[in-house]
Parts: structure tokens; sequence; C-alpha cells
């Protein structure tokens, strides 16, 4: 039940900032028009916005003929969640990372990088897998899809507003002032709420992955592991969808300034502390 609410509370965040948007582009018209948009969007992000951001990987699904070992993990591992076997995914990207996505847990799946199939221990990967599995026991893996999407959503749109101008309500352009102000922000708000949602899910994936696979000092050393390599190795993916990154069990953008101030996800240093903790 909290999920749904923090849900409902993403998808009324996010229809807010496209009416701001929309209002400073067309004033009421525009206003009304986002409105519209954002209530599309919403519908499009609860049912295919699963299979948007696996396209926008170019994964691909895996079964146990293409890919038995890694496909039998997954079953093990949902078996032991008590969840319903999700859909199985790679992404051929050296870059090590994982993710999982759906609706629900009898419409999930969840998909890994063949560099984390590469870099990582079979004791290790387990341990990641059973953290994208507890996403989708606590069922936030469509708080987490939805926002990746609408928040790219609102950074075109904020593009394209700066781009084309603002309306107030009597068709005058507005304030430029006020529109530079709103377009910049209206980004860094979306930001926002992908930050505060996320941070507070990844612990709790950590914790009920190691409870998952029984092996907290299995998934503190795959983080450590993946995080070092994120420096590394760019993903290119996410680096063209950087709306995207919330998603994966760390961070895969490089860089930092405000992509790092902006994080949405918690340091690994206190994320393998809190595994570590759990001996």
């Amino acid at each position: 039940m909290f999920n749904l609410l923090k849900t409902a509370v993403l998808m009324a965040a996010i229809t807010a900032l496209f009416m701001a948007i929309g209002a400073t582009l067309g004033g009421r018209t525009g206003m009304m028009l986002a409105l519209a948009v954002a209530l599309a969007m919403n519908f499009f992000s609860y049912w295919y916005s699963d299979k948007l951001v696996l396209k926008m990987y170019r994964a691909r699904e895996v079964d146990a003929g293409s890919a038995p070992q890694f496909h039998a993990m997954v079953r093990e591992l949902a078996q032991r969640a008590g969840l319903p076997m999700p859909r199985v995914y790679l992404i051929d990207e050296a870059a090590p990372n994982a993710f999982a996505t759906g609706r629900n847990p009898e419409n999930a799946a969840v998909a890994a990088t063949t560099g984390i199939l590469r870099v990582l221990t079979e004791r290790e990967l387990r341990g990641v897998m059973a953290h994208e599995l507890a996403h989708v026991k606590h069922r936030d893996i469509l708080i987490s899809t939805i926002s990746a999407t609408m928040a790219g959503a609102i950074s075109m749109l904020a593009n394209f507003a700066m781009f084309f101008g603002g309306r107030d309500s009597e068709g005058r352009p507005t304030n430029p002032i006020v529109s530079i102000a709103v377009m910049l922000l209206a980004p860094i708000a979306a930001s926002l709420i992908q930050m505060a949602i996320s941070r507070a899910r990844e612990f709790e994936a950590d914790r009920g992955g190691a409870e998952i696979s029984g092996d907290p000092q299995a998934l503190a050393s795959a983080l450590e592991k993946i995080h070092r390599y994120a420096h590394g190795v760019p993903m290119e993916a996410a680096e063209r969808h950087p709306e995207t990154a919330q998603m994966m069990i760390v961070n895969p953008l490089s860089g930092g300034g405000l992509r790092g101030l902006f994080s949405t996800h918690p340091s690994t240093e206190e994320r393998v502390a809190r595994l570590l903790a759990m001996r």
C-alpha cells in the first residue's frame, strides 16, 4: 500500500511539473495541454515504460537454452523469494550493472549487462540478482521505471520551451527570466524527486537481496567491484539516457558536477557498511 501511495505522489508531482512548463509555454491553454500530455504519459508509463527502457538498452531476452546458468540462477532466487519467474534479459555492455523493471511481480523483468557476468564471481552475481528481485518483491520497480520515463519527458519539454520561449494566458511573451528559471528548475526538480525516492529504495533492496541470497557479504563485494568499474568503464546506453541511471544497482554515469550532486544512489561505502553489519 505504501508503494502505491508513493507511485501516486510521484505521478502527481511529475504532472505538476508538466503543467508548470505548459503554463510557461502557453499560459492556461498550454497548462491544460500539458495536463493532457501528462495524463497520457502516466498511462503509457504504467503499461509500457518497462518495454521502453529495455528497448533503450537494446536488451535481448534469454532463456534456459541461450543463457542456462544465468537463467537458472534467477529462477532459483525467484523461488527463494516466493516470486513468479521474471523475464530475463542481457544487455551487450562492457560496464557491469543490472536493473529490474515492470509494473508488478507478475509482469517483471530483470536485466544484466554482459560485463557484469564477466566481472563478478558466481556468488557476487547471485547477490546482485537477489537485490534486483528484492526490488520486484517490494513492488517499487514501477516507481523507478515511471520516474525514468517521465523525467526524460520533462527534460525534453523543458528544452523545447527554452528554445521556443513562453506565453502567458493572453498569448503575450512571458518574462524571459521567469521562463528560463522554470526551464532550468523543472529538470532539477524531476531529478530531486527521483533522488528522494531512489536512495531509500536501494537500502531496502540491499537488505532484501541479502536476505533472499542469504549472503550479504557477496552483495557487498559485488557493489564495491561494480563501483570501481563504473568510474573507468562508461555505460554508453546510460550516458545517452541519464534519466534511467537511477534504475541501476550502482550509478553508471561518469563524471561529477551536477550528476554527482543529484545522484539517485546512496554512497557505495554506506551500502557496503550496512550489508556487512548484517553478518
